[in-house]
Formats: C-alpha cells, structure tokens, sequence
C-alpha cells in the first residue's frame, strides 16, 4: 500500500500552489484533479488574461473581504502578492499592472500561468498527479486518510489538503464535491451564494439596452431592510443584459446584494449617469442647453447627456414626450430630468445562478479552521485552501491572491 505524506485535492491555484510547496520540503505529495489538465478555472479568469493578484497592501486585502479579512492574515502574511509576483519573475514570467492595482501575466493569456506552474509540478519528483480522479469520501483510520475515488480507487495518506474550489463554473469541476465532504466530516458549512454575478431585474425595458455599456456612472442600492443604508459604488462601468444588470460596478457589490434578497424579495437600484455633476450644476446645464436649443426636440438634446439607445428609454421612464421642443418643457419636467440624470430607477429581484457566477460565497466555516495553519479544529490532519473556505472578495486579483496565500500557507502547515 502506497502511502503519500500528504494529498492534495484540486489542482487549481491553492491546489497547485499547496502541492508545490509540500515537494519543496521533500514530503511526497498526491494531487488528485477530475479533470484532465490543471488550472481549468484560472483559464477563464480576467476574460482569459487572468487578474492573478492586486498591488494592493495587506490592510486594503483585509477590509476588501470584510468579515473575513482578519482570518485570512496570517495566509497573506505567509505569501502575498510580491512573493506571487517574484515567483513567476523567477520562472520567466513578467506580470504587468494595470489599473486598480490590477496584475496581469505581459503575454495576456491566462495560458502563461498554467504553463508555469504546470511545469512547477513536473519538475518537482515528490510530486505525483492524478488526473480524471474524483474524490467521493474521506475516511480516517488511525494515523492514515483514505480518500474513496470514483471507480473504488483508493489513496492513502497521512494528511489531506481539500482545495476543491467551490460550486461555481462547473464546467470547470467545481461541482461543491468538497463541501459534501467537509460537511460529512463535521464541519460547518455556510449557505452557498454567487457571488461575482449579475444581477436580474423587474423593469423589462433592460431588454432595449441589452449590451449597452455606461462607463463613469455609479449606482446605488437602497436597502430598506437595513435601517434604509445606502450601498453605494465607486465610479465604474454597468452593462445591461437582457435580463438585467452587469458589469464591474454590478459584480463588486452582487454578493452583498445576492444576501440582502434573502430578507426583502426586491431591492431599488438608482444609476447616476453624472457622478461628476451636482443636481445644481446638472440644472444649470440643462436650462442652458433649453435656452440655446429651444426649437429643438428633447430627444435630441438628451442625446448631449446619454447614449442614443438610452435616449427613448429614460424619456418614457421619465414619463416625458420625446418630440416635444425644449420651449415646452416646463420647470418641473426640467426638475425630473435632472433628478433621473442622478438616479435612474431600477429594481433588482434576484440574480443569476450559482453556476453563472465568478465566485462562490459561503462555505467551510472560518471558525472551524486554524487561521496560522489552515488546518480543520474539527479533524486534524486535514487542511483546506482556497474557495472552499467562507468569504469572497470583489473582482480585482483578489479572490486568486486569497486562493495562493492560503494554499501557500496550508501546504507549508502541512509539510512541516
């Protein structure tokens, strides 16, 4: 019986990052995939350039996953972004950084860090990969782990690191395999939600604006259920779908969001189309634009302050007539332009599914790891990385960076 000093499950970034750090403490090391390559997910990431880390210092990482930022120090402590960034240096690699922070491989492909730490793993002879293996059960019987595959293989170990991801983009494996198995052993799983999704909404007047992008607009989220706090964006881009909303602005504040639906079935949404412009200074340049333009449609003036395919859709929301000439328009429907300007309203009732979302939120309690070694308090010898674990963070290299730090510091816990 072949017994391996540590397996790894999942071979994605805390998966492969894990195996490699164990075989550089000379522990021989199993990492078992389902599918038959490494880094499926990574592939897709950024639109296929991968945003593999941010710039951003440890305290900006740590408020930016909330809740569950201060478990997640020790981790980015133990290895963070510079020590990402030097490590693929020193594999040839170059990273660039664009903006927010955001860091990305010179070639723009996603292809050039599966290649590096693929050839990582190949190079290093503690390690064994086993490709198109799915684990079903983990048993502990003595001092040893014996992992059940599908087709009643069996691997035997003595420690077991679960990086299995989470329950989105199945496509790439990430079947939530490893929270059925993290719960059968006892621990405490927190509902899955998507997170990095986008988001639907009541009005079907999206569907006119189906590929639009607004760039340099903010919106904000009224949320009653929370004593009426507002949760407001920074400056970005939307795009609307058919059925809704996406986009960076949208994906950044969707988890949040996605929560807040459990307590209240529809939450209002305003767009600020002028971020830059005061109500007054909004007024001011709209009665200047009716005074020069007064023999002019209102159709046509919007068209100064909207995309053209906007155009129609804010004046009827507006409840305005679109041929009516700018001398017609009175003071109180001026009024109601300026305020749409700064608020366009929206209603958000739900959002797309957990396998259409970049993240999953919820998971493997944080309360039942080891935030220094990412070891389980509930069953010794077993570690977990990456997704699998409860928080997310917004887009920006971020949840990768969590995903490395974390498999970084599990595979070093459980090698020594």
């Amino acid at each position: 019986m072949c017994v391996y000093d540590v397996a790894v499950i999942g071979a994605g970034a805390a998966g492969t990052i894990a195996a490699m750090r164990v075989g550089l403490l000379k522990r021989s090391v199993v990492l078992v995939e389902r599918n038959n390559s490494i880094g499926r997910k990574i592939l897709l990431t950024g639109k296929q350039r991968c945003n593999i880390t941010n710039t951003a210092d440890v305290d900006t990482f740590i408020e930016i996953f909330g809740k569950q930022g201060r478990f997640l120090r020790s981790a980015f402590y133990s290895f963070f972004n510079h020590d990402l960034i030097d490590f693929f240096k020193t594999q040839g690699l170059m990273l660039k950084v664009e903006r927010q922070g955001r860091v990305f491989p010179v070639t723009d492909k996603a292809g050039s860090i599966v290649e590096v730490l693929k050839r990582c793993l190949l190079e290093n002879k503690q390690i064994k990969i086993l490709y198109n293996m799915r684990l079903t059960n983990i048993i502990k019987k003595d001092d040893l782990f014996q992992l059940e595959m599908v087709g009643n293989d069996e691997i035997y170990a003595k420690k077991v690191i679960l990086a299995t991801g989470g329950a989105s983009y199945k496509v790439t494996g990430s079947s939530g395999d490893g929270f059925r198995i993290a719960g059968s052993l006892g621990h405490t799983l927190l509902p899955l939600k998507p997170a990095l999704v986008p988001l639907k909404t009541k009005e079907s007047w999206v569907k006119q604006l189906q590929g639009i992008s607004l760039k340099n607009i903010r919106i904000i989220f009224s949320t009653k259920a929370k004593n009426n706090k507002k949760i407001i964006s920074n400056v970005g881009e939307m795009i609307f779908t058919h059925f809704g909303v996406s986009g960076p602005l949208v994906l950044d504040l969707s988890a949040k969001i996605v929560a807040l639906l459990d307590e209240c079935k529809e939450i209002p949404l305003f767009i600020d189309l002028k971020p830059g412009l005061t109500p007054q200074q909004i007024e001011k340049r709209l009665l200047n634009e009716f005074n020069v333009k007064s023999n002019m449609q209102l159709k046509s003036i919007m068209r100064g302050f909207l995309p053209k395919r906007l155009v129609p859709v804010f004046i009827d929301v507006a409840s305005l007539s679109a041929d009516k000439k700018a001398s017609q328009i009175s003071r109180k429907e001026r009024y109601t332009i300026g305020e749409q300007l700064k608020a366009l309203p929206l209603t958000v009732v739900g959002s797309l599914s957990l396998d259409n979302a970049m993240v999953t939120n919820g998971g493997v309690s944080t309360k039942d790891i080891n935030p220094r070694t990412m070891e389980s308090k509930v069953i010794p010898g077993v570690y977990f990385a990456g997704e699998i674990i409860d928080g997310c963070a917004k887009s920006g290299g971020y949840n990768l960076q969590q995903a490395f730090s974390t498999g970084f510091l599990a595979g070093e816990s459980a090698g020594a």
